[in-house]
């Protein structure tokens, strides 16, 4: 009896251990994986609203433009080389403004240096210009910025967004802008033949909005000038649409609206890329209804989407942005995806999906706990290992502007 309870003990002790090993192999990587490891940019200010990219030095590596909306100041972040990249990144506050929401680099007057455009709401309720030092060696010296309003827009709405880009085949680039609340827009600002004479730029409106969440510029229908791409947030016409550039000798007149989809939807920010591998772009969005809507481009001359519906990842109501990029380095797209969790420490604020052989949508933890309220994403190699870093910002934690190391590699 007891060489018979003591096989039955062993037995029953090795059905467990597999039935373990069974579940482990079949449980989703989600569970398992440990969060991506946060490097801090910069955490000394209050309410990172946003990070927007480009080389701001020529060096060939991607620079960062971020306002703080509590802080109220609007910084730009040089890339570091190496190791460094890890640190906290040399910085410049580039202007002192209130409530900006938004701050983008571009060339406006076309002297070689990037300057910065910040969109402010609040009380302020004005997009201003940070012009760039003349110096490039004074780059890194608040000193040596100048801020200004553009007047056309002063008091006006509250600026929520800008892009730039060469609209009317003239001059310097222009802007497009977006707004919330009352009186709010989407139209283009029309840079004159000398930008920095801030007084002659001219605003054309082209959409009554609700609450303007993004602006991409893309071209499409394919006919050599650029369309623009919008998510609305707010408002009986919410939802997803594109307003048709009418050529450049129609520029200020009427852009055509054409819908795309989330009608009814809190419809957040987008993003365009090759999400099912054929050669037309996609566009994802992030939602404050559980889920996110990819539209698929059709093939044809005619424009014409396919929509699909993905169950927020880990059951988070409230996304925020979103991501196409190929995160485990399999030739696939996978999708990045935010959100505000408002203080629910039972999920992570930013997760990433990858899509199983039947097409269905796997989540995997990649901020952990840490972080309530996320914006903007962007995906870079930082520390050139040949996986994709994720770039972003963080409000109400306070974890500021940073990036999470991919360890795919």
């Amino acid at each position: 009896m007891m060489c018979l309870a003591g096989l039955a003990g062993r037995s029953t002790s090795r059905h467990w251990i597999t039935l373990l090993i069974g579940l482990l192999v079949l449980a989703p990587a989600t569970l398992l994986a440990e969060p991506w490891q946060r490097h801090t940019i910069d955490d000394s200010s209050r309410g990172a609203d946003g990070i927007r990219l480009a080389d701001a030095n020529g060096d060939g590596r991607l620079d960062i433009a971020t306002g703080w909306e509590q802080g109220g100041i609007v910084r730009v972040y040089l890339q570091p080389a190496g190791e460094k990249v890890k640190q906290a990144w040399p910085a410049v506050t580039v202007g002192r403004v209130g409530s900006p929401e938004d701050a983008v680099l571009a060339d406006l007057d076309n002297d070689g240096r990037l300057d910065v455009i910040s969109c402010c709401e609040g009380q302020v309720r004005t997009i201003f210009v940070h012009w760039a030092p003349a110096e490039s060696d004074r780059y890194l010296d608040p000193g040596a910025w100048t801020t200004a309003p553009l007047p056309v827009t002063e008091n006006k709405q509250s600026w929520m967004y800008a892009v730039p880009g060469q609209l009317d085949g003239r001059h310097g680039p222009d802007l497009l802008v977006g707004s919330k609340g009352q009186a709010a827009t989407v139209g283009w600002l029309q840079s004159p033949a000398n930008p920095r004479q801030l007084g002659q730029w001219q605003f054309h409106p082209l959409y009554k909005a609700g609450w303007i969440m993004s602006l991409v510029s893309h071209d499409i229908d394919r006919d050599g000038d650029l369309d623009v791409i919008v998510s609305d947030r707010k408002g009986p016409s919410r939802g997803v649409f594109w307003l048709e550039h009418p050529g450049q000798e129609r520029v200020a007149g009427r852009w055509l609206e054409h819908r795309i989809g989330g009608a009814g939807l809190e419809v957040m920010f987008i993003d365009v890329g090759l999400l099912d591998g054929d050669k037309h772009a996609d566009i994802l969005v992030a939602t404050r209804n559980k889920e996110l809507l990819a539209f698929f481009r059709q093939a044809g001359k005619e424009v014409s989407w396919r929509s699909e519906q993905i169950p927020n990842p880990f059951g988070v109501p409230h996304g925020k942005a979103v991501l196409i990029a190929d995160i485990d380095g399999d030739g696939r797209a996978d999708i990045v995806h935010d959100a505000n969790t408002h203080g629910d420490r039972s999920r992570p604020g930013v997760a990433w999906l990858s899509q199983d052989k039947n097409g269905r949508w796997q989540p995997h933890d990649l901020s952990g706990m840490q972080g309530v309220k996320f914006d903007l994403l962007r995906a870079v190699d930082l520390d050139r290992d040949g996986d994709l870093d994720i770039l972003g910002c963080e409000e109400a934690d306070n974890l500021g502007v940073f990036w999470y190391e991919n360890p795919a590699r």
